[in-house]
């Protein structure tokens, strides 16, 4: 009777340790349920003024710089939109304001966790503070640093045997969280030497391996070095001269149609790479040999810039050179381009017709100059420039207005532009939305993998881009059926005790109007009005499976517009 007593009790014991951790990972799981007094996010133009003051607080650069360039950039907002006679939007809610954050800087929504968190600081301190977490977030390191691959390297897989792309990218998410500067980045790929294993940024050349005989191919590097650094094209010289005058080069105050000259001149400067067996790339002589349109037979190649020469080092490695040049703080055009492709990247869309396309007769928008100017004089810090552009007005206004908005608005910022999502921006919000906590690498392994699998499974359905980072297609009819019937739509909407938001909702929310709340939180990154709540509480209430219920309300939201864009 003792001996059967003590087996009762130890597995007693057993099963209420067993019981206690089973609450308390219900308890983690769902700790953003717990919230504070339901409200409105919308905010007075005071809240709006005060938060734009608090961005002075960012971890990068000097505060009262940082609120000085900001202010800087929404003078000449406003001086830009009284020029036009536009009108500008009311500032946006800081919640919509976060998740345009979280959209551009992890690729997805905000967990209703972070919102939580969030809403336990006073309302000018919300989007600050959302910002540093998100630049200290190696979600951001690893999401943009998959953006700038595609932007420096393109989507293919070149030769496996001596290009390795998933090297380059974690390499860039590396320096990316270490915050190293821009300059410094642009002068390791042009300048890598060694092994595409040991050495990632060689990756930037053997890409182009594929294209010339295992060898750098310097009409590829030219070609990117041109957009991707100096934001312009001038592919179209590697053919023939400018004689459309598309493309003016030279001096600032001596402008000239470009050459076919001007493209080979950079192109050469790639030559001086040379493939050294085990020892990968290595720095040699300059060979470069071309046969110019209509010229009788080819010619040596020296290496040369398309403008600003006087910044060109004279002496020394051939690619270092170039590199110096590229980067001279003098070189303006070089902090435009990459200022305009940051840009892109928070508002989904480039300041002007394109990311790449910044010709040196025509003017820039002037919020790009100032920006430009402070990107150089800050040691080319990207986190103090994705600062100052998350702190400003055109960032932080509102996508609607009472007044009728036209494409001129838009063009202007003068609202927010609503920008469709990018595929993986699309499976990162609806992963998201199923989850209260947020989704990172402190996750389980089990979640990340899922996380991968189905963002990879639905990006290739739904339609990945590649290239084309800022392209403006409409939604398809085949992308709308993936949204209503696919797989990773119908696993995040059905209800699952451990991992899913749906069965989280129902378990745990205090009442019906608690329960839409949350699901719009989760899914849309906002409260329901009134009318969308007395809407679902009826539905709730007439429904006879309230766990079904509220799967249906879910999915409805995840299948809604306003979900699929940034605005």
């Amino acid at each position: 009777m003792v001996a059967r007593f003590k087996t009762f009790a130890a597995a007693a014991v057993r099963w209420s340790w067993f019981g206690l951790l089973v609450l308390l990972a219900f308890a983690y799981l769902v700790a953003g349920l717990s919230d504070p007094p339901r409200r409105q996010a919308r905010t007075s133009d005071a809240a709006a003024v005060s938060s734009v003051a608090e961005f002075g607080d960012a971890d990068s650069g000097d505060a009262d710089s940082l609120r000085k360039t900001i202010k800087q950039v929404d003078e000449r907002w406003s001086q830009t939109l009284d020029a036009n006679g536009l009108q500008a939007a009311e500032p946006a809610d800081w919640l919509t304001v976060c998740r345009r954050m979280s959209l551009a800087l992890v690729g997805n929504g905000l967990s209703l966790e972070e919102i939580r968190q969030l809403e336990r600081l006073p309302e000018a301190e919300r989007e600050p503070a959302h910002l540093r977490n998100l630049l200290s977030d190696s979600r951001f390191h690893h999401y943009w640093a998959e953006r700038w691959t595609r932007y420096l390297v393109g989507t293919d897989g070149g030769e496996f045997i001596v290009y390795r792309r998933r090297r380059f990218r974690i390499w860039l998410s590396e320096v990316l969280a270490a915050n190293r500067p821009y300059d410094q980045i642009v002068q390791d790929l042009i300048t890598a030497e060694g092994l595409w294993t040991d050495k990632p940024e060689v990756n930037f050349l053997t890409a182009t391996f594929d294209s010339n005989d295992g060898k750098a191919d310097p009409v590829r590097l030219a070609a990117r070095t041109s957009r991707a650094f100096l934001g312009l094209r001038i592919d179209c010289l590697q053919c023939h001269n400018d004689f459309l005058g598309n493309v003016n080069l030279g001096d600032a105050d001596d402008l000239r149609e470009g050459q076919q000259s001007d493209f080979h001149q950079l192109a050469a400067f790639y030559t001086s790479a040379k493939t050294n067996g085990l020892q990968g790339v290595k720095t040699g002589e300059v060979e470069y040999n071309y046969k110019y349109l209509d010229a009788d037979e080819e010619v040596a190649v020296e290496p040369g810039v398309p403008f600003r020469a006087d910044l060109l080092p004279g002496e020394g490695d051939p690619r270092q050179r170039l590199a110096a040049w590229v980067t001279h703080p003098e070189n303006h055009q070089a902090a435009r381009a990459a200022v305009s492709h940051v840009w892109a990247l928070m508002f989904g869309k480039p300041i002007g017709e394109s990311v790449d396309n910044l010709p040196l007769d025509e003017p820039i928008h002037p919020m790009l100059t100032i920006l430009a100017e402070d990107f150089v004089d800050n040691g080319f810090d990207l986190r103090r420039l994705i600062s100052v552009i998350a702190g400003s007005a055109p960032f932080r206004v509102d996508s609607r207005s009472d007044f009728e908005i036209t494409p001129r608005h838009e063009q202007h910022f003068a609202v927010f532009p609503l920008v469709r999502l990018r595929p993986e921006q699309v499976a990162g919000s609806i992963i998201q939305a199923s989850r209260i906590k947020k989704t990172d690498r402190e996750s389980s392994v089990f979640l990340q993998l899922q996380t991968l699998a189905g963002t990879n499974d639905f990006v290739k359905q739904y339609g990945d881009m590649g290239e084309d980072e800022f392209t403006t297609d409409s939604v398809t009819i085949t992308q709308r059926l993936l949204m209503m019937n696919g797989k990773l739509t119908r696993e995040i909407v059905d209800s699952n005790p451990v991992l899913n938001a749906s069965a989280h909702i129902e378990m745990f929310a205090e009442d019906d109007s608690a329960a839409i709340e949350t699901a719009y939180l989760c899914a849309l990154n906002r409260y329901p009005s009134e009318a969308e709540t007395c809407h679902f509480i009826e539905r709730l209430s007439d429904s006879t499976n309230r766990g079904e219920a509220i799967e249906d309300l879910i999915w409805v939201l995840l299948n809604s517009s306003e979900l699929a864009w940034n605005h």
